[in-house]
């Protein structure tokens, strides 16, 4: 039985990849991923905020003394004060990608044009076989129109792509106008994969100290329908690659979003709840199903129960809203 995949050019054993997170923080449990049968993975973000506030900080310690004669040699940094975050980050590609054959696929988490395309270079010479774009971004002042926002998204593509020769994914949000007509416009801009969908961290209220505060939730399986009625509909629409992401705990997950078309499915709730043996569960699970429906590959069941291949269409557009309506006692 054959369970490879293809993404973003990548041939993989599976299609069980593991998400930016902490768990591919440490080189450690990076191979531990890989002894338990991760076909990928995708480092943590690299935020061009933390470059920023790094560089801010050289610049603080180099200027530091200054004004004082030039044999006070206490006053420059030690050299321990230039260890920056960006620089631990490409090593940190370095040291993965010596460590393990599986891809090693960096993220990048951008606010401006110069960062994205500065910083993705220095991620492909530190040996990532992919760049992962995570555009997280919410809008929030309101003379900014859509048309601004989706331009935005497709410059930074464009730039980052003529930048680099690795291969780029994006990480969305599912909140535009037309999901489909802006899929179809990042692939045209250079995006050789969708991952869907970025999970927005919604803030809490801490009614004691009367303040916002940060809240971190794992996502629950309900959130895996989003993804997998988008790639759903965007299979054998746009030629990017579909990766499906948010809400996959169990080998059902894995199977209905290859069904629909993914060609991967990104895994990090599950694994920081059940351990990364989990994955031995997960891949047990895919190919135990398979075998009883006689899928001799995984190629053979990808898009299998995407809009363009079933019998009734309509059922992941309004048609369906109406009868789960309908339904309920």
């Amino acid at each position: 039985m054959d369970l490879s995949t293809t993404y973003l050019g990548l041939k993989l054993r599976t299609p069980l990849v593991v998400g930016a997170s902490p768990l591919t923080k440490q080189i450690d449990t990076i191979k531990r991923l890989e002894d338990n049968g991760a076909a990928a993975v995708v480092l943590h973000s690299l935020f061009e905020e933390q470059i920023r506030m790094e560089e801010q900080d050289l610049d603080a310690k180099l200027a530091q003394g200054s004004e004082s004669f030039a044999e006070a040699m206490s006053y420059l940094p030690s050299l321990s004060d230039f260890k920056l975050g960006p620089s631990e980050y490409l090593e940190h590609i370095r040291l993965a990608k010596q460590a393990v054959k599986i891809p090693v696929i960096a993220s990048l988490n951008g606010s401006t044009l110069g960062g994205w395309t500065d910083y993705a270079k220095q991620l492909q010479q530190a040996g990532a076989d992919a760049i992962e774009l995570n555009i997280y971004a919410i809008p929030t002042n309101a003379d900014v129109s859509s048309a601004a926002i989706e331009e935005n998204y497709l410059e930074i593509v464009r730039g980052v792509k003529k930048a680099v020769t690795v291969p780029l994914a994006v990480k969305l949000s599912p909140y535009f106008t037309n999901m489909a007509n802006m899929a179809l416009r990042l692939e045209q801009a250079g995006a050789a994969g969708l991952v869907l969908f970025n999970r927005f961290y919604q803030p809490d209220i801490d009614l004691e100290a009367m303040e916002v505060e940060p809240g971190l939730m794992l996502s629950t399986a309900y959130e895996q329908r989003l993804p997998m009625r988008w790639i759903a509909i965007l299979h054998g629409r746009v030629k990017a690659d579909l990766a499906a992401s948010s809400g996959i705990h169990d080998s059902d997950d894995v199977l209905k979003l290859l069904l629909v078309g993914a060609k991967v499915t990104v895994l990090v709730a599950t694994l920081m709840t059940h351990g990364v043996g989990h994955l031995r569960t997960l891949e047990h699970g895919l190919a135990k199903w398979m075998e009883r429906r006689d899928y001799e590959s995984v190629q053979q069941l990808q898009g299998a129960m995407s809009q363009q291949k079933i019998k009734t269409p309509s059922a992941y557009e309004r048609a369906q809203y109406m009868k789960v309506l309908g339904s309920y006692r």
